[in-house]
């Protein structure tokens, strides 16, 4: 059992909080049962790593068989050690060491995806995972996070996504001009989420959400520069029918996802 929280070892898993010791090392923290589960359920040779308390363990012992059946190394740590290791204030008992594991651009269009999440300067790591999360829910091909993104193997963007980062392939660190290309010879339209949009209702009404679809989402709080707005071929708005001055960009970007998905899958079934 690992006892000493200022063990050089413990350290050296508490560095991965930070995106230099990241890129050094190709590594990244993940924390809590949910998280864990879905990395050795779905991506078990991207785990190198797994600690756990005695108390987490009596709690998820599936956690355990999953790791032993997979091979993964486990050790056994104190509290002290889990919370030295932890990006959280208050760990859930379980941290894994993983390999990063980002996807090419053109493995993403190698198939014929037909729904695609793509993040242009989104910054707020809740907000990136989230949207991974609504589009791994959505049933997206996969998400695109650009090189002005948060990163996304950033502790908190990893927590968000509460493990749909195992479900679908996500490429990082792509030029917007270089995803249009992609999207325009794949046979994609890529739509803008935009408060100056066409409403969202004439898009359903249209059929414009049933062909395969890129969405563009931008910037928290300034949205997407006339620039890259030129890129996409429409844009769309998510209205707002309440008193609310605005929408968080993963609220609208669950909702722009899910009626794509539904207008695709209902065009399925007719």
């Amino acid at each position: 059992m690992l006892e000493n929280p200022r063990s050089p070892r413990v350290r050296s898993v508490a560095k991965l909080a930070k995106k230099a010791a990241r890129v050094e090392s190709g590594m990244f923290l993940l924390e809590g049962p949910q998280a864990v589960a879905e990395a050795l359920n779905f991506r078990p040779e991207l785990v190198q790593e797994l600690f756990g308390t005695p108390t987490a363990l009596d709690r998820y012992p599936e956690i355990a068989e999953a790791a032993e059946e997979a091979d993964v190394p486990f050790e056994f740590v104190t509290e002290q050690v889990l919370n030295a290791m932890a990006d959280t204030v208050t760990p859930q008992g379980f941290i894994a060491v993983c390999r990063v594991f980002p996807t090419a651009l053109k493995d993403i269009f190698a198939g014929e995806p037909k729904l695609i999440a793509i993040l242009e300067e989104v910054r707020d790591p809740g907000n990136a995972g989230t949207i991974i999360r609504a589009a791994d829910a959505a049933g997206a091909d996969a998400v695109i996070l650009t090189g002005r993104s948060v990163d996304l193997y950033n502790p908190k963007v990893v927590r968000s996504t509460t493990g749909s980062l195992f479900h679908l392939p996500i490429a990082i660190d792509v030029e917007l001009e270089d995803v249009r290309l992609r999207v325009r010879e794949a046979g994609m339209q890529l739509i803008a989420a935009d408060v100056k949009g066409e409403d969202m209702l004439e898009a359903r009404s249209s059929g414009l959400l049933a062909a395969p679809t890129a969405w563009l989402f931008g910037n928290e709080a300034r949205g997407l520069s006339e620039e890259k707005l030129a890129l996409a071929e429409r844009s769309v708005m998510v209205p707002l029918y309440g008193q609310a001055e605005s929408m968080n960009l993963a609220t609208a970007a669950s909702v722009c996802l899910y009626e794509s998905a539904f207008a695709q899958r209902s065009t399925t079934l007719q």
